[in-house]
């Protein structure tokens, strides 16, 4: 809406932008089968209605990671080509400016991500992702304008997808996100294409890989490219309310639980119109209700959804489906000793060998790599579904096997090692390196190991043992790893020398379903194959201390271990 006032005619624009929403389109975790309080498509169609309804003109943009995520994207509707995707009707049922492609949109190859293209009414962006001879994969930017201002949308997705994605998107490539936006900026402003410059940026503010260069830093857009009006960011799942110069830049938390909003006011008299006033704000989905009448439209594939779960999900297996896959006979994640310190990470648990007994049964390798993608996954005591599974195991990652020698195995190791903070004296606890994430940490079985804290990253691993004997650096084993920790970790920096030989024919979730149904009821085992060694925790405070803690007196010690010695000098303990 334009306003004439005293000083001109002006024009207030608001920019709402979504990032990270996962195909959370109903507010609902199938993995728990609970309805959510705080997010959701249908939470964000309640603000967008009403933002629309207060006489502002609105551009609702997404940052990208919308197609993959949960049991409704990943399980039902990525498999079903024939389908129009929810996703794609929920964004255009919200009417939806521009969409940016995020680096979990390639996850299912380039066949969905050009079905969701083809499926959307307004344009998907991804400036700086070409085919390999040259040609643009999606759009690069988009215009919109508003009572004869020019507004540019210009989509940036990941640079790393390929490390993640590999073999998905080899007929891809992908540059760096600043440069690219340098050069279409300075295009659309000379060609007076563009009045208002919007990035938006499938990246966090820091580099994630690219330290020295950027390329993959949307703090780097900022600076590089200083006549940028809006800058979205995302991909952290983290909240991002900045400004840098001129350049106001805001990233929303994941799965629709909040949205970030730029007001921009903008007056019109003069040759050019120019911004008077700008504003960035994060505003949080729980205080605004579903939209029933966007969930009615989306109520069959929640139903369907639910149905699959119900019917035992899976893919692979050819034993009957049934909602009830086994029977667990005890929890299988060990209660914390200290709160918020995952068990996981400090010894041998049921659940991380349940998956790497279904990766062993599905491959046949030697030794197998896994991660958990939650410290709280669980496999309670009672009935085991699918959406249990999924919880567990909430990837659609394939298996491969790669030959590798022993020296490159323990090179592996010891990157995963390196997520421990060093132990050093009087600590009571251990503790976790927060530049180094958990989704980075894998545990192994088919060999027994030790890690040892006392020494520094780099160091850690000792005393491996591989049927029976030392691990020989000339000796060579099959591996088994996930496609993302292949194509990301053992290739991308160039640790393994072969080439992967075998993949699965179905998901690792789905071996884990195959196996479960095999074995129907499972009681949480362990075998002990690896302990943390070289330091003493003990300590004639340490039961105090963990109770302080567990009482929440003293803050969790996820990222810093509790020390005798400073807790003695500030005066926790006498």
């Amino acid at each position: 809406m334009a306003k004439s006032s005293g000083k001109g005619n002006t024009v207030n624009i608001a920019i709402l932008a979504t990032s990270d929403l996962h195909g959370n389109i109903w507010g609902y975790r199938y993995e728990d089968g609970a309805e959510t309080s705080n997010d959701g498509m249908t939470r964000v169609a309640t603000y967008v209605r009403e933002v629309r309804g207060s006489g502002a003109e609105v551009i609702l943009i997404d940052n990208g990671d919308l197609y993959q995520g949960n049991i409704l994207t990943d399980d039902v509707y990525n498999k079903r080509p024939d389908v129009k995707h929810p996703v794609s009707e929920a964004l255009n049922a919200m009417g939806y400016a521009a969409m940016t492609l995020g680096n979990h949109d390639f996850n299912f190859g380039l066949g969905l991500v050009r079905k969701s293209i083809k499926e959307l009414n307004f344009p998907v962006l991804a400036a700086n992702a070409w085919y390999n001879n040259g040609e643009p994969f999606a759009e690069p930017y988009t215009i919109v304008e508003i009572h004869g201002i020019k507004v540019a949308i210009i989509g940036l997705t990941n640079p790393n997808i390929p490390r993640w994605d590999g073999e998905k998107v080899s007929d891809l490539c992908f540059g760096p996100m600043a440069e690219t936006a340098l050069d279409l900026v300075a295009s659309l402003k000379a060609e007076g294409l563009a009045d208002i410059i919007i990035v938006s940026a499938h990246a966090g503010m820091v580099a994630e890989f690219d330290v020295e260069g950027g390329s993959d830093s949307a703090e780097r857009i900022a600076t590089l490219v200083p006549n940028t009006d809006v800058l979205v960011v995302g991909h952290m799942h983290i909240p991002v309310k900045d400004r840098i110069g001129d350049t106001i830049i805001g990233g929303p938390r994941n799965l629709g639980r909040e949205v970030v909003r730029f007001d921009l006011t903008i007056e019109l008299d003069g040759e050019q119109p120019r911004i008077v006033t700008r504003e960035v704000s994060i505003v949080d989905m729980g205080a605004y209700p579903p939209d029933p009448d966007f969930r009615e439209l989306f109520r069959e594939a929640h139903e369907e959804t639910i149905r699959f779960i119900e019917n035992g999900g899976g893919a692979s297996s050819s034993l009957p489906s049934g909602g009830i896959l086994g029977q667990a006979t005890a929890n299988f994640q060990p209660q914390e000793e200290i709160r918020g310190v995952p068990e996981w990470k400090l010894r041998d648990t049921a659940v991380i060998k349940l998956i790497q007994k279904a990766m062993l049964q599905c491959s046949g390798a030697d030794v197998i790599s896994t991660t958990l993608f939650s410290d709280k996954a669980d496999l309670k005591q009672g009935n085991i579904s699918y959406a249990n599974l999924f919880s567990v195991y909430p990837f659609d990652n394939l298996l491969y096997i790669v030959t590798v020698t022993g020296k490159e195995l323990k090179a592996y190791m010891e990157i995963s090692a390196a997520h421990y903070n060093q132990w050093k004296e009087g600590d009571l606890s251990i503790s976790f390196d927060p530049e180094v994430p958990s989704y980075l940490y894998d545990l192994f079985a088919g060999i027994n190991y030790g890690i040892d804290l006392s020494k520094p990253a780099g160091e850690r691993i000792v005393n491996v043992m591989f049927q029976g004997r030392p691990l020989a650096d000339t000796d060579e084993l099959q591996l088994a790893v996930n496609n993302y920790r292949y194509s990301s970790l053992l290739k991308a920096s160039k640790l393994v020398s072969a080439k992967k030989h075998w993949e699965s024919s179905c998901s690792i979730r789905d071996c884990l379903v195959d196996y479960v149904r095999e074995h129907q009821t499972l009681s949480p085992e362990v075998d002990n194959n690896w302990s943390i060694v070289g330091i003493d925790l003990s300590s004639p405070y340490r039961d105090e201390v963990i109770r302080l803690v567990n009482e929440g007196k003293l803050d969790s010690p996820y990222d810093k271990s509790l020390n005798v010695n400073e807790l003695l000098e500030a005066g926790w303990l006498s």
